[in-house]
C-alpha cells in the first residue's frame, strides 16, 4: 500500500544525512524511555549515544540503529524503584556479558526458528506500539497537580498541521529528489517555520519539562557532559548477584530477540544479510559499556532503523553519524534540538508506522491457513498488551503446537501379508509425542499373525514418547504370544533405541537384504 523505502545504494552522503535525521528522532524517544525506567533524561541520551555508536561499529547489521528502548525500559522500573540506579547499571553490565556469551556460543542462529507468521505479528505489533507511543505525545502533563489532559485548541490544531505537513514532505519529496533525506528537510523547514511564525507548538524541551517536578522543569535542559567511567556503586556480593541476575537475563533476552528480529526485517527490506552472532556480541559490548558509563542500555530500535533505511542509510557510517551527532547536540548544541516541534517528530514516526506495518498481511485473510492468521493476530496483540519477548515466545510455542498437531494427523499405514506369512505394516509419518495415540490405533494385536513387521522406510521414531509407544505395542503382541519386528530403521533411530536399553524390547530386522538379526533387543 505504501512504498516508503528508498532504493538508494550505500554511499557516504546518504549515510551522513540519514544519520543526522536519526539523531534528531532519537532525542524524544531516549528521554521518554528514561522517564519510563525512572532515571534522569541524560541516562537515556547517553544510552542512545553509546548503543548507537558501539553496535554500529561491532554489530552484525549495517544500517540498523540501536538505543534506549521501551521494551527494556519497562523491565528496569522495579529494579530502579527498589534498589536505585546503580543496581540498574550493574544489571545492564551483566546483560551485556550474557549477550556476548550468546554470540560466542553462536546462539544467534536460533532466530531462524521464528516462523513467518510470528515475524508478521512482531512487525505489526511493533507498528501499533510505535503509533500508540506517539499518541501519548498529544497529552499535556500538569507537573504541579501531576495530572494529564489531551491537547486542545490552537496547540492541538498546530500539532495536527505539523504532522500532516511532515507526512506530506516525507511521502512526496523523494518523488522529486533523494539528494537529501525527506525527514531531515521536514525537521529543518518546519522548525524554522514554527520559530519564524511564532506558532504555539509543543517542542522537545516542553515535553521534557512536563515530566519533571516544577523546580527542575524551570531550568530543564538537554545540555550535558561526556559520559564518564565509573564502576557501579553496589556491594560485590552474592546477594547483589541474586538481585540483578533476573533483570540481567530478561534485559539480555528481550534485547537479543528484538535486535535479531529487527535484523531479519532489515535483511528482507534491503535484500542483504546481517550476521546474527556478531550482532549478539555487538549488543553485548554496547550494554556492558553502558553500565560502566552511566547509560541505561537498550537494543535495536525498529522505528529509528526504519527512518535510517528510508532516508538512504545503508552502511555502518549512518549509525556512527547518528550517535556522534546526538553527542554533539548534547555537548554543544542542545538549544537546537530543544526547539524542534514535537509534531514534526510525530509525523516522521507516523510514516514509520505506515512503512513498518505489513499491510500485505491484511490481504492474507482467507488465503492462508486460519492457524497462521491466528498466530499473526496473537503475536501482534501480545506485543501491544505485554511485550515483545513474551509475544515471540508465545508465537513460537503456538506455532510448534500447531505443527505438532498437524503432523500428528499424518501417521498412516498400509498393511499386507508378505511371502513369509508375516503381516507388514508399512508406516508413513513420524512417531512422536503428538502422533502416538493415532499410531497405537493402527494395529490389531489380537487378530494379527504370529510375526508382525513395522516397515520404517517412510517413518522414524523421534522422541521418548515414540519409544514408549513401541514398547507398549510390543508388550501387547507379547501378551498374545506374538513377536513384533522393526525393519529399515534409520541410523539415528537405531541409536535412539539402543540408548533406550531395556525401555523398548522389540526385535530389529536388518536392512537391506532382509536377514533377520539375532534377536537384537533395542
Amino acid at each position: 500500500m505504501f512504498s516508503l523505502i528508498t532504493k538508494n545504494s550505500y554511499n557516504v552522503k546518504n549515510d551522513v544525512l540519514s544519520g543526522i535525521t536519526v539523531a534528531l528522532a532519537l532525542v524524544p524517544e531516549a528521554v521518554a524511555f528514561a522517564f519510563i525506567a525512572g532515571v534522569e533524561p541524560m541516562v537515556g541520551l547517553y544510552a542512545a549515544f553509546m548503543m548507537g555508536l558501539l553496535t554500529s561499529i561491532f554489530g552484525g547489521r549495517p544500517g540498523m540503529i540501536s538505543g534506549a528502548t521501551g521494551a527494556t525500559a519497562v523491565v528496569m522500573i522495579a529494579l530502579v524503584a527498589d534498589h536505585g540506579v546503580q543496581y540498574l547499571f550493574a544489571a545492564v553490565i551483566l546483560a551485556g556479558l550474557i549477550q556476548i556469551t550468546a554470540g560466542i556460543l553462536r546462539l544467534g542462529k536460533y532466530i531462524r526458528i521464528v516462523p513467518h507468521p510470528v515475524m508478521l505479528g512482531f512487525v505489526n505489533g511493533l507498528a501499533i506500539v510505535i503509533f500508540l507511543s506517539q499518541v501519548e505525545l498529544f497529552k499535556i502533563t500538569d507537573n504541579i497537580t501531576n495530572t494529564s489532559s489531551w491537547m486542545e485548541g490552537t496547540q492541538l490544531y498546530t500539532m495536527g498541521v505539523l504532522i500532516l505537513l511532515t507526512m506530506m514532505i516525507v511521502h512526496f519529496l523523494p518523488k522529486l529528489t533523494t539528494a537529501i533525506p525527506a525527514g531531515l528537510v521536514a525537521i529543518v523547514v518546519l522548525t524554522l517555520a514554527v520559530i519564524g511564525l511564532e506558532l504555539d507548538a509543543q517542542t522537545v524541551i516542553d515535553f521534557v519539562r512536563t515530566k519533571l517536578p516544577p523546580a527542575e522543569a524551570a531550568v530543564a535542559s538537554l545540555q550535558g557532559d561526556l559520559p564518564s567511567f565509573a564502576i557501579p556503586s553496589v556491594p560485590f556480593t552474592l546477594e547483589t548477584l541474586r538481585i540483578i541476575l533476573p533483570y540481567g537475563l530478561i534485559i539480555a533476552a528481550i534485547g537479543l530477540i528484538e535486535s535479531l528480529l529487527t535484523l531479519s526485517l532489515i535483511d528482507e527490506i534491503t535484500n542483504t544479510r546481517g550476521r546474527g552472532n556478531r550482532e549478539c556480541v555487538g549488543q553485548g559490548i554496547a550494554n556492558t559499556t553502558n553500565g560502566f558509563f552511566g547509560g541505561m542500555g537498550g537494543c535495536a530500535m525498529i522505528g529509528q532503523s526504519m527512518i535510517n533505511i528510508n532516508s538512504g542509510g545503508r552502511g555502518r557510517l549512518s549509525g556512527i553519524t547518528a550517535a556522534l551527532v546526538l553527542l554533539g547536540f548534547i555537548l554543544f548544541a542542545s538549544s537546537l534540538i530543544e526547539v524542534i516541534p514535537l509534531g514534526v517528530l510525530v509525523g516522521i514516526m507516523f510514516m514509520v508506522v505506515l512503512g513498518t506495518f505489513e499491510w500485505s498481511s491484511l490481504r492474507l485473510i482467507g488465503k492462508i491457513p486460519k492457524t497462521d492468521m491466528f498466530i499473526v493476530v496473537l503475536v501482534s496483540g501480545v506485543t501491544v498488551v505485554e511485550d515483545l519477548a513474551i509475544a515471540v515466545v508465545v508465537g513460537v510455542i503456538v506455532s510448534a503446537l500447531v505443527f505438532a498437531w498437524k503432523h500428528a494427523q499424518h501417521i498412516l499405514v498400509d498393511s499386507y501379508i508378505d511371502e513369509n506369512g508375516y503381516k507388514v505394516y508399512d508406516l508413513r509419518g513420524p512417531i512422536f509425542f503428538g502422533s502416538v495415540s493415532n499410531f497405537k490405533e493402527l494395529f490389531d494385536p489380537k487378530n494379527d499373525p504370529e510375526h508382525v513387521v513395522i516397515e520404517f522406510k517412510r517413518s522414524r521414531v523421534s522422541d521418548h514418547s515414540g519409544i514408549e509407544a513401541l514398547d507398549s505395542l510390543a508388550e501387547k503382541y507379547q501378551a498374545e504370544g506374538k513377536k513384533l519386528h522393526l525393519r529399515h530403521l534409520s541410523e539415528d533411530c537405531r541409536k535412539l533405541l539402543t540408548r533406550a536399553g531395556n525401555l523398548c524390547e522389540v526385535n530389529v530386522l536388518e536392512d537391506p537384504d532382509y536377514r533377520v538379526a539375532s534377536d537384537k533387543l533395542g
